[in-house]
């Protein structure tokens, strides 16, 4: 017997298709036409499921059970191929269990025979509340919940008290929220750096989004509109062209969809009559497509979430004795108060923020103070002082000596020089600093042994470079500094065509390290290392540290200075081991950092060092 969901797959892939020159447009209006498909299709199948029940001679009363939508359905961005999350709620004294059963399994099955991933559910309004009580990722997906069919005051009714809690609980559950988005970042990274974003999960992606309306609907803070609306279809486009390219529901844009995407995003440009040469810009096209959308969506996460919690503090009383002592004083607020951690830079309520009277519009210099101040007190940039950075008077040719050892600090403060670069690629400020970033920002890597994109794989390489060499001694300040800037430029030279990357790179490194007053002895040894910065690896895998001439010819290419040598070693390492592979992506001899590339490596560092020595 035919099913009114019977092909709902086919049918929903049919008015997701792109226009007849391969480009998906009116992403909205598809998403839209999908949903009209849906909802009738599953009202339909209500009724006949109401119908079978009957010819049974069981019955469905028209009040006490209902089939309700939640998730990306409820939400109107399901894509061609989304799972269903559906879920029948019912009252106990209307139905029994048994009953609704029977029922469940009318509607299940037939959806199942469809093609399409269900994610269902049995409940009754009480069990809705505590699953969303105690269940954040179930919490998230309940904010939203959609009538289709059956009693829609029930569902109405679940959802409003279950929208009451939330509100309720948003204060004391917001720690929970924040601390779930970072454990999501810290798994699936950001999706603005990532070769092979997941676009839903990834810091940036579609789960920020929900979290974004979560924050708004608690009242604690509004969200932003705008341009934020336009990056979050955009993104939604974008994940409806990797379920047309994949034919399933995934949010992973592998290396096998990614051209096929670009091409239907409109960002492949046909003329380029090389094939390869076009794919590969398509795809650096649609990383900077995802990235410029994933930082908009970000931030919005952020500057919400940092809103709510001021919301929170300033929510709090605040008692003196002054105030015992004159009960009159009519709750006027204190004054808010700035911790100074810098010249022009305070910490506020654990954020770095704008010191009183600092005037972003009249110091160029305002950009690096504040980015040290929060690296190297772990703070995290306020978003509004982001946005207020924008307006600083910078100047890539107008460099002073404190702002160059201001640089030098923010690469020296660790691990947290991630986050900090991040705040400041927002807000546009690497490439204002550094206008030969832009050549490399949002470039993903070639190298299937990359996770990352190049810009973001050299910041994490600097993070790992530390002021202890590998005898054990501490690099003095000049070579330390020539180290950090090697580690941050080892690969500004890796461009479009560009067959020797090494040497690129090396190329631009006196032009950009004299702009910023580095002085000749630092940019001499700064050169020499990112020209030199694969040799080591490359000389590690094909020469023998038994073989004097390679030995020899390693030593005499670092200057046979054995501090140099050191300090290669250190790039190297920090190099292999931060290029992130994925799980299912293949680490090969020639790259990673496994314990018989460390080895490998090792051996032959230690025969060079060996013999500049002698």
């Amino acid at each position: 017997m035919a099913s009114a969901v019977d092909g709902l797959k086919d049918r929903l892939l049919a008015v997701s298709q792109p226009d007849d020159d391969g480009v998906y447009r009116n992403g909205e209006a598809k998403r839209a036409k999908r949903m009209e498909i849906v909802l009738t299709a599953l009202r339909q199948l209500w009724d006949d499921a109401v119908a079978a029940t009957g010819k049974e001679g069981g019955s469905v009363p028209p009040q006490g059970v209902g089939l309700a939508a939640v998730g990306s359905l409820a939400r109107r961005q399901i894509g061609p191929c989304s799972d269903l999350d559906l879920v029948i709620i019912y009252d106990g004294h209307a139905m029994k269990d048994a009953e609704v059963a029977k029922l469940a399994d009318k509607l299940w099955y037939p959806l199942w025979d469809s093609g399409l991933d269900l994610d269902h559910s049995v409940r009754t309004r009480q069990q809705c509340e505590s699953v969303t009580d105690h269940d954040l990722p179930a919490a998230m997906g309940w904010l939203n919940v959609l009538p289709v069919a059956g009693d829609v005051d029930l569902i109405r009714r679940t959802g409003d008290s279950i929208l009451e809690r939330w509100r309720k609980a948003a204060r004391k559950r917001l720690p929970e929220l924040t601390d779930s988005a970072r454990q999501r970042f810290d798994r699936f990274g950001q999706l603005a750096y990532l070769n092979q974003p997941d676009v839903k999960e990834a810091r940036g992606g579609l789960r920020d989004t929900v979290l974004v309306s979560a924050l708004a609907t608690s009242w604690l803070a509004d969200r932003p509109h705008g341009q934020y609306d336009d990056a979050v279809e955009h993104l939604l486009d974008v994940r409806d062209c990797i379920h047309l390219a994949a034919h399933k529901d995934t949010n992973m844009l592998l290396p096998a969809y990614q051209v096929p995407v670009a091409k239907m995003m409109g960002l492949s440009d046909p003329t380029i009559p090389d094939p390869d040469q076009r794919d590969g810009e398509s795809i650096e096209n649609l990383q900077t497509y995802l990235a410029r959308y994933g930082r908009r969506i970000a931030f919005a996460l952020d500057s919400t979430a940092s809103r709510a919690t001021h919301s929170l503090t300033h929510e709090k009383p605040r008692f003196s004795f002054f105030q015992i002592m004159q009960p009159r004083g009519r709750g006027r607020r204190a004054a808010p108060r700035f911790d100074i951690i810098a010249d022009g830079v305070a910490r506020h309520e654990g954020e770095a923020v704008l010191a009183p009277g600092a005037d972003p519009s009249k110091d160029s210099k305002l950009v690096l103070k504040i980015a040290v101040a929060a690296a190297e007190n772990d703070l995290p940039i306020a978003p509004g002082t982001l946005e207020n950075l924008k307006h600083c008077p910078i100047h890539d040719s107008r460099w002073y000596p404190e702002s160059r050892d201001r640089f030098v600090r923010l690469l020296a403060s660790g691990p947290s020089l991630e986050r900090t670069w991040e705040e400041l690629d927002f807000a546009d400020m690497p490439g204002r600093l550094i206008p030969e970033w832009l050549g490399i920002r949002n470039r993903p890597s070639a190298s299937a042994a990359h996770r990352y994109t190049i810009d973001h794989h050299m910041v994490e390489v600097v993070t790992r470079l530390g002021r202890t060499s590998p005898t054990g001694e501490r690099y003095d300040d000049a070579h330390y500094t020539a180290l950090l800037m090697a580690g941050i430029l080892h690969d500004i030279g890796k461009r479009p065509r560009i067959t020797d990357h090494a040497a690129e790179s090396a190329r631009h490194v006196p032009v950009i390290m004299k702009r910023m007053l580095f002085d000749d002895e630092i940019i001499r040894m700064t050169t020499m290392l990112v020209r030199e910065h694969l040799t080591l690896s490359d000389f590690a895998s094909t020469r023998s540290p038994d073989d004097p001439q390679a030995v020899k010819e390693l030593a005499a290419r670092m200057g046979n200075d054995p501090l140099m040598l050191d300090m290669l070693f250190d790039l190297t390492r920090a190099d292999g081991s931060s290029l992130g592979a994925t799980a299912g992506e293949q680490i090969t001899k020639k790259y990673g950092w496994s314990k018989w590339r460390a080895a490998l490596v090792g051996a032959m560092y230690r025969a060079a060092r060996a013999a500049c020595v002698r």
